[in-house]
């Protein structure tokens, strides 16, 4: 059984979410989880603006960089970059089934050519010093999930990786979404649980559908650690109850999250012309299942397109509309009629 505290929590990568005002945002939230970049394919990186994709605020760590690609020299080349830029840790992505990650012969489909990604992670190891990892679902398409998952996690491991991060379900390449992929194969964790039971010295890492404290203490009697997926994303405060529990730390208040945001938001702005709604968009969710929730994201999500929008009156505005539902909210007919 794991410790139950200071364990290995993070936040997966997500495309168009995890990027690096998504991440402050999280860091603010939760000081300890590990955080981890969208997928950034060797092809951008190597032929486009590496600040674009690379750069990060120093809160941010620990952070990770996930890379896509098949090339082991390519990979080798952009692992090396990722521990220049600073990274804790270069993840190789083998989970993704999207169109786009096929058509690169990366993501998922590497599962079906374990030397492949064995050939990838030696040569990523010997380019650099810091932790490179897998992260890999329990199968792909028809195949019989254990003896294929066995497999993959044999000949890789075999190459000098020792943490893998498991999407406990199978990926279909072809008749699925990406969305239907995250939700429709059945959540497998017994399969992925076997791993850590054949590999004890590995570092097993357990993602998918994983939302609540309760599901992470239980997944951490079986695993090394736990990846917290879309919930992150659409109830971020999630993070700080995680904080609170597994961690040891007190939770700051989601006001004081949001006006902590502020002088983020104003300093992108003014350094990189990033417009608030840029930012904005990442913390929608951050009083979900709150009283003045929809109040939050009806404030932010129409104010901030508008031309000239500044972060202080816009979070300040939010904030009011957040305590105005409170208040409508605590009175009774009683009350109102009181207060008329």
């Amino acid at each position: 059984m794991v410790n139950l505290k200071n364990p290995d929590i993070s936040v997966a990568p997500m495309m168009d979410w995890t990027d690096r005002h998504c991440r402050y945002f999280l860091r603010l939230i939760s000081p300890q989880i590990r955080l981890y970049t969208e997928m950034v394919t060797t092809g951008a990186m190597i032929h486009g603006d590496l600040d674009r994709h690379l750069s990060y605020h120093p809160a941010e760590h620990p952070l990770a960089l996930q890379l896509g690609g098949s090339d082991p020299s390519a990979l080798a080349q952009c692992a090396k970059i990722g521990e220049d830029y600073g990274y804790n840790e270069i993840n190789l992505n083998c989970g993704c089934p999207s169109d786009r990650v096929q058509n690169g012969s990366f993501g998922a489909c590497l599962m079906k050519s374990p030397s492949t990604v064995a050939e990838c992670v030696s040569a990523m190891s010997n380019a650099v010093n810091i932790p490179v990892t897998v992260k890999c679902r329990i199968g792909v398409d028809d195949c019989e999930e254990i003896p294929f998952l066995m497999n993959f996690i044999q000949e890789v491991r075999s190459a000098g990786c020792k943490t893998f991060i498991i999407h406990a379900r199978k990926a279909w390449l072809k008749g699925l979404s990406p969305k239907e992929n995250r939700e429709i194969p059945p959540l497998r964790y017994d399969i992925a649980a076997l791993v850590k039971k054949e590999h004890p010295d590995l570092t097993i890492i357990v993602n998918g559908g994983i939302t609540t404290g309760d599901q992470v203490a239980l997944m951490l009697n079986d695993f090394d650690g736990v990846m917290i997926g879309r919930e992150a994303y659409h109830n971020p405060y999630s993070l700080a109850e995680l904080g609170t529990r597994f961690y040891d730390h007190s939770a700051p208040s989601r006001e004081d999250i949001a006006r902590a945001m502020i002088g983020y938001m104003e300093q992108q702005g003014r350094d990189h012309g990033t417009p608030v709604k840029s930012i904005t968009r990442h913390i929608l969710g951050l009083y979900q299942g709150q009283r003045g929730g929809r109040a939050w994201r009806r404030v932010l999500s129409t104010e901030s397109f508008k031309p000239g929008v500044e972060a202080a009156p816009l979070i300040a505005a939010a904030l009011d509309a957040v305590a105005r539902s409170h208040n409508m909210d605590a009175k009774t007919p009683e009350n109102s009629q009181d207060a008329a």
